[in-house]
C-alpha cells in the first residue's frame, strides 16, 4: 500500500508530534505539524485557491512543503506538482537544493512576436520584437503551483497566476523587507507563519543572530561561533579591506552612496584604473532595468530583469554604436552570446561607451540620446531601452533578496530603514549560507 494511502485528511489532527509518521526517521515539530495539517486540509477540504505560508529563517519551512508535497498530498497518476519563484536566481536555489523549479513568468506567459513596429515618421515597418502574453492555458496536468519567495511577486503578475484556477501555494517570509514598489498583497493574507525553530538550526549562529534581528534586539559586537564575527568600521584596517572584499561572496549595504564607494574601492584593489568606467572582462555586474526581450539563456527560460547579478565579458561596439558585452548569469552554467547593452551607472552618472549619452525618461526608462526625441513623442516602448547594469561587488539589501551567498559581508546601515531596520537587518543577515561578517 502506498504509505500516503494510509494518511486520512479527516484524522490527521488525531497525529501526534512524537509519531514517526514516515519511513525516513523524519519527526515533525508541533509547529511544521500544524502547518502540515493546515495545507493538507486547505488542498483537499476547501475550495480556496491559495494558502500563504509565512515561515521564520530556520523554522524548516522549505524541507515542510517538500515533505507534504511528496509524502502527504498525494497526487494521482498523471496529476503534477510545480515549483516556481518570481526571479531565475531564486529558482535556481531550489534546483541546487534537488527539487526542480522554474520561474512564475515563464509558467504563465508565452512568448508572441509582433510583426510591425511603428517608425520615427510614425510609418509601419517588419519587426520581430518579442512581447510576453499570459497563457490561454497551462498543463491540465498541473493540480498544485509552489510559490517559493512570494513576497517578491507583484499584484499583477499574481492576479495571472490566481486566474488559471489552479490551486497554488505561497511561502515567504514575513519578516523580510517588503518590495520597493511596495507591501506585497500576499504578505497580508497570511494563512499560518511558521516560528518554531528547527533543533538542527538552533545551533547556527547565522539563524540566532537573525532571530535577535526579527525580535528589534541589539546584537552585540563579537564572534559566534566559528562562522560570525560582528565588528565597529573602526576595527577594519585598510590592510585588511583588500583580502577581505575580495574574499567576499557578496557585500550588502543600505545606502546607493556606500554601494557606489565600496564597488570603486573594489575595483581599485583589481587594478582597474578610475578611467575605465566600462566593466572588463570579469567582472561582476547586476541588472536594474526588466528587459524581457532579452533571454540569458538558449532556452529562453530566463530573462534580463532586475536583480540578475552576472560576469560581463566580450566589450565591444555594436552596429548602432552602442556599446555591447556578452553575460552570464551567475546561476547559469554558460553565457548567451546575443549583444547586451553596456549601461553602466557609476556614482549616478552614466557610462555608455564610445563617447554616447543617455536619456533617462519619466518613467525610468535609459534611452539612448538619439532616440529621445522620437520615444518622446511617441512613448518608449522595450526595445529602445539601454540595458541598463551596475557593478555588484556590493549591492543593497534590496537587490539582494532572493538570494543567497557562501559567505556575505554586511554594512549594517539598517538605521537608515527606520520602522523598517529590524526588517532590513533580517533580511542582510538570512543572505549568508555559511559565513557573515557584519560591519556598523
Amino acid at each position: 500500500m502506498n504509505k500516503c494511502s494510509k494518511i486520512h485528511v479527516k484524522s490527521l489532527h488525531l497525529i501526534k508530534k512524537s509519531v514517526i509518521i514516515t519511513n525516513m526517521d523524519i519527526r515533525l515539530t508541533a509547529d511544521q505539524e500544524r502547518a502540515k495539517n493546515l495545507i493538507t486540509e486547505w488542498y483537499y477540504n476547501t475550495d480556496n485557491t491559495f494558502f500563504v505560508l509565512s515561515g521564520y529563517a530556520g523554522t524548516g519551512k522549505t524541507f515542510l512543503i517538500d515533505y507534504v508535497v511528496k509524502n502527504v498530498l498525494c497526487l494521482k497518476a498523471g496529476e503534477e506538482a510545480v515549483f516556481v519563484s518570481p526571479t531565475g536566481k531564486a529558482a535556481s536555489i531550489l534546483v541546487k537544493r534537488g527539487t526542480p523549479a522554474g520561474t512564475v513568468h515563464s509558467l504563465i506567459y508565452r512568448r508572441e512576436e509582433d510583426d510591425f513596429e511603428v517608425d520615427e515618421n510614425g510609418e509601419v515597418i517588419e519587426s520581430e520584437r518579442l512581447r510576453f502574453v499570459k497563457r490561454e492555458e497551462i498543463s491540465s496536468k498541473i493540480k498544485l503551483i509552489i510559490v517559493d519567495e512570494a513576497s517578491m511577486i507583484s499584484a499583477d503578475v499574481l492576479r495571472d497566476l490566481l486566474s488559471f484556477n489552479v490551486k497554488c501555494l505561497f511561502s515567504g517570509d514575513e519578516a523580510q523587507l517588503p518590495p520597493v514598489n511596495g507591501v506585497c498583497p500576499l504578505m497580508q493574507l497570511i494563512d499560518y507563519t511558521m516560528t518554531e525553530i528547527v533543533r538542527q538550526a538552533k545551533d547556527n549562529p547565522i539563524i540566532k543572530i537573525a532571530t535577535l534581528a526579527r525580535q528589534g534586539k541589539t546584537i552585540p559586537y563579537g564572534d559566534y561561533g566559528d562562522s560570525v564575527r560582528i565588528i565597529p568600521k573602526g576595527a577594519l584596517q585598510k590592510t585588511d579591506r583588500k583580502k577581505l572584499f575580495l574574499s567576499a561572496d557578496q557585500i550588502i549595504c543600505g545606502l546607493n552612496k556606500t554601494r557606489n564607494a565600496l564597488n570603486n574601492e573594489i575595483r581599485r584593489y583589481k587594478d582597474i584604473p578610475p578611467t575605465e568606467l566600462l566593466p572588463i572582462n570579469g567582472e561582476k555586474v547586476i541588472c536594474t532595468l526588466n528587459n524581457w526581450e532579452k533571454p540569458l539563456d538558449e532556452k529562453k527560460e530566463f530573462f534580463l530583469v532586475n536583480g540578475i547579478i552576472g560576469y560581463a565579458n566580450n566589450l565591444r561596439e555594436g552596429y548602432d554604436k552602442i556599446a555591447k558585452m556578452d553575460f552570464r548569469a551567475d546561476f547559469l552554467e554558460t553565457e548567451i552570446t546575443s549583444a547586451f547593452d553596456v549601461g553602466v551607472f557609476t556614482d549616478g552618472k552614466y557610462a555608455h561607451g564610445y563617447g554616447d549619452r543617455a536619456v533617462t525618461l519619466a518613467d525610468g526608462s535609459v534611452v539612448h540620446e538619439d532616440d529621445y526625441a522620437r520615444l518622446f513623442r511617441k512613448k518608449a516602448v522595450a526595445d529602445e531601452v539601454i540595458d541598463r547594469f551596475e557593478f555588484a561587488y556590493a549591492i543593497t539589501c534590496h537587490k539582494a533578496q532572493g538570494s543567497e551567498f557562501d559567505f556575505v559581508v554586511v554594512f549594517d546601515e539598517s538605521w537608515a530603514f527606520k520602522e523598517e531596520k529590524d526588517k532590513w537587518l533580517y533580511t542582510a543577515i538570512t543572505r549568508a549560507k555559511e559565513k557573515l561578517l557584519i560591519i556598523r
